[in-house]
């Protein structure tokens, strides 16, 4: 590797350093933001379960540290899902000298939608699925059985279903993708409709607890997700040459 090839690949490495060090500022200035908060935060994530328990049943620490430690695990990731605006406009900033204008042009309405859907999909799991799930549950759990939920245990199955549904909702975004990087077209996708419909109810019975609800609930969005994200992808037709020949020779236009 020559030393002209050498240097923008260091500075490419300097600048990726840089934007992944503001990423992690960002998180920690919200973590120590919410912090004091942290218990609130709990309660509010463990609602859906407690409005469910039976009447003299409540939530349990197995491990000592966990009333310490668990209010504090789920803040950080809170934090995170907080910092993600910031995040993709770091990750923004870092593609956008390498894009070309139209490109442009179409990427940043992109990755402002994915981080509306990602939104919509733990709104979603949260105020629609986590009650028909905790209902079904508890409801058919034996009468014997008095049911004591950890709080870890819980945090990690609430946590997991967040992101199963967060990144879930992120479909019509990896289609439109699919489809401008000239992998697949929506023409090709709505003839594959139906595998692609049962393929998604496979995926989701595997990905969510093990109830008809929270399956059905997981699927049916994404069914519907699919259906937008094909619509969409008409208006992001694959780039070729004569495109990026234009787009370069308008850029040298530009700085010149």
């Amino acid at each position: 590797m020559t030393q002209d090839a050498t240097q923008p690949l260091v500075g490419h490495l300097v600048e990726l350093r840089t934007r992944l060090l503001r990423c992690i500022i960002c998180i920690l200035l919200v973590l120590v933001c919410l912090l004091y908060f942290s218990n609130d935060i709990y309660h509010i994530i463990a609602n859906p379960l407690i409005r469910q328990l039976p009447k003299g049943s409540s939530m349990i620490a197995t491990d000592i540290a966990a009333p310490f430690f668990t209010p504090i695990k789920l803040t950080a990731v809170v934090a995170i899902f907080v910092s993600i605006p910031y995040i993709l406009y770091q990750i923004w900033g870092f593609i956008a000298p390498a894009l070309y204008q139209h490109e442009k042009r179409l990427v940043m309405p992109l990755i402002i939608s994915s981080t509306i859907l990602f939104y919509v999909g733990i709104a979603f799991a949260y105020f629609v699925v986590f009650p028909l799930a905790f209902y079904f549950f508890i409801h058919t759990a034996p009468v014997d059985v008095a049911i004591n939920t950890d709080i870890s245990k819980y945090l990690d199955f609430v946590m997991t279903l967040f992101v199963v549904f967060g990144f879930a909702f992120e479909v019509p975004i990896a289609i439109i993708l699919l489809c401008w990087s000239g992998i697949t077209t929506p023409k090709s996708l709505r003839k594959k409709r139906p595998y692609i419909i049962v393929g998604v109810f496979a995926i989701a019975m595997f990905v969510t607890p093990p109830d008809v609800f929270s399956q059905i609930l997981l699927a049916i969005p994404i069914c519907l997700l699919f259906e937008i994200g094909t619509f969409f992808a008409r208006f992001y037709h694959p780039r070729n040459r004569k495109e990026e020949m234009d787009d370069s020779d308008q850029q040298s236009d530009e700085s010149s």
